[in-house]
C-alpha cells in the first residue's frame, strides 16, 4: 500500500485517474485500514480543484466520501 501511495502522491497531477478508480484507491486503503493521510490529501485537493463533478456518478461519489469518514480523513474544503 505505501509503495502505490507513495506514486500517486508523486505524481504531478491526477488527471489520468477516472473518478471510478479515485474512488477505488481510496476506498481500498480505508477498508483494509491503511492509513496515509497524503494521500487523502492528493485525492482531496484534485477534486476541490475539478470545475465540477459531471464524471463522478453517484457510486464514486458516495464510496469516496465513505472512504474519508472510515478512514477519519477530512477536508473542511471539500465536505462545504
Amino acid at each position: 500500500f505505501k509503495k502505490v501511495a507513495d506514486h500517486i502522491i508523486e505524481l504531478g497531477n491526477l488527471r489520468e485517474f477516472r473518478p471510478q478508480a479515485l474512488a477505488n484507491t481510496v476506498w481500498s486503503f480505508a477498508k483494509t485500514e491503511q492509513t496515509n493521510p497524503k494521500l487523502f490529501k492528493k485525492v482531496a485537493d484534485y477534486i476541490i480543484a475539478l470545475d465540477n463533478l459531471h464524471l463522478f456518478i453517484p457510486q464514486n461519489l458516495s464510496n469516496t466520501v465513505w472512504a474519508f469518514a472510515k478512514a477519519e480523513e477530512s477536508d473542511s474544503r471539500l465536505f462545504k
